[in-house]
């Protein structure tokens, strides 16, 4: 028996940090443990969160966790770098040159052997191959591009002041983060007149585009209902059954050929894999690039690659729908394969993956929330709104948090954000 088990985590998501952080140095049949988590990125973001840092109503420097500090505190290793491909025969992850945001080389392209591979890259927004959407538009998927959507819109604030001009800003995309997105972009201009920039709250002219006949379609009619009159009394222009055909420097041409005028576009609608993915041969894939796996997670035709959250496409038995791409269902996943890995790897039997729907919330920033409580437990299919609803989101993000880092550093860290809350501008404003 081997004394080491190279297990190698792609993402570091809500799902790929955790597994990593909880696998690492576990003993199991086949050996210790040896786990390697691979991101892009430098830290990871609980991607709900990713539209306040967007907005700058969140400091992503007060809510990242830095993946070097994390696997030096669980014991796996963390190495820089975007996959670029998969050699199933030769159990191998090529990865892409590191470059910096001028492009200069930071690391140079290499591999890393594995005995398992867990893929849990996530996902991104979908186009559809819409006209000028790559060229035009900007998206919140990651870290860096919330990052750089801050950058973005505060440049875009300043130049409408000083030039005393409106600012036009669409959303396309009426799920939970176009939603979202669009309450905190109203936050942030009221509370950019707080700190001195007077008359942003008027130049900033919100837009929320949606396809289908509603927003929030994953959600309970009630609770769309509920956040679209939210939206609109806010000031934000919400736009049902409306379908754009291209994207253009000034706005978004519509389906009737009359164009939606914007300064900043975003596009938040739909939801794919990563493009790599397409790439792998041999494997099952569903639309949008998911990896097709079983109820055990592991993929249909390779028994050493699983496939987790947003980027997995798994149909629970006696549905007619896969599991939705959503935190929940990761963080379920995650927890799935720290407890019952060990035995799957060393030819145990396990239980089925069981996905259990707690219900659903949705954040109008500091406005509101709107929340349904599932289909389990005494309470459930129970509608909640207000400070109860903000409160339940706010604790799913702790208990992410305690997940991460144990109970007493998660409640310190808690404690911490409450005390800048009080100390610190509510906005981003260096």
């Amino acid at each position: 028996m081997p004394d080491i088990h190279r297990l190698v985590v792609v993402g570091g998501g809500v799902a790929g940090v955790d597994i990593a952080t909880h696998l690492a140095g576990r003993q199991t049949a086949l050996g210790t443990l040896a786990v390697t988590l691979v991101d892009r990125e430098p830290a990871h973001v609980w991607k709900p969160m990713l539209h306040t840092i967007a907005a700058g109503t969140q400091n992503i420097f007060q809510q990242q966790t830095s993946y070097v500090a994390q696997a030096r505190d669980h014991g796996f290793l963390f190495q820089p770098g975007e996959v670029a491909g998969i050699d199933r025969a030769a159990r191998r992850v090529s990865l892409a040159p590191l470059l910096t945001t001028e492009g200069r080389e930071l690391l140079a392209a290499r591999s890393l052997g594995y005995d398992t591979l867990i893929l849990a890259l996530g996902s991104r927004a979908n186009d559809f191959g819409t006209p000028g959407v790559a060229e035009h538009c900007l998206t919140i998927d990651s870290r860096s591009q919330a990052m750089a959507f801050n950058d973005e819109v505060r440049i875009r604030i300043l130049q409408s002041l000083v030039r005393d001009s409106p600012l036009g800003i669409a959303i396309v995309g009426g799920g939970a983060t176009g939603v979202e997105l669009a309450a905190e972009l109203v936050e942030l201009a009221e509370l950019s007149e707080h700190y001195g920039a007077s008359g942003a709250v008027k130049k900033v002219r919100i837009t929320l585009l949606e396809s289908g006949k509603r927003l929030l379609a994953a959600f309970p009619e009630r609770i769309a209902d509920a956040a679209r009159r939210r939206l609109e009394k806010l000031g934000v222009a919400v736009h049902t059954g409306t379908h754009v055909t291209e994207a253009t420097p000034g706005g978004f041409r519509l389906q009737d050929g009359s164009l939606v005028e914007a300064g900043l576009m975003v596009w938040a609608a739909g939801v794919k894999a990563p493009d790599v993915l397409s790439t792998l041969e041999g494997l099952d894939r569903a639309r949008g690039n998911q990896v097709i796996v079983g109820p055990t997670l592991r993929t249909s035709r390779d028994a050493d690659i699983y496939a987790v959250g947003d980027c997995a496409s798994l149909l629970p038995a006696g549905q007619d729908r896969p599991l939705p791409p959503t935190a929940q269902v990761a963080h379920q996943q995650a927890l799935y394969l720290t407890r019952h890995l060990p035995d799957l790897l060393a030819g145990r039997p396990a239980p089925d993956f069981r996905y259990r729907d707690f219900g659903s919330l949705v954040s109008l920033g500091g406005y509101d929330a709107f929340g349904s409580l599932g289909k389990f437990g005494f309470l459930k299919g129970w509608f909640i709104r207000g400070r109860v609803a903000q409160l339940g989101h706010a604790l799913l993000y702790r208990s992410h948090q305690v997940r991460l880092h144990g109970f007493w550093r998660g409640s310190l860290l808690w404690l911490v954000d409450r005390i800048n809350a009080r100390v610190r501008p509510s906005i981003r404003l260096d």
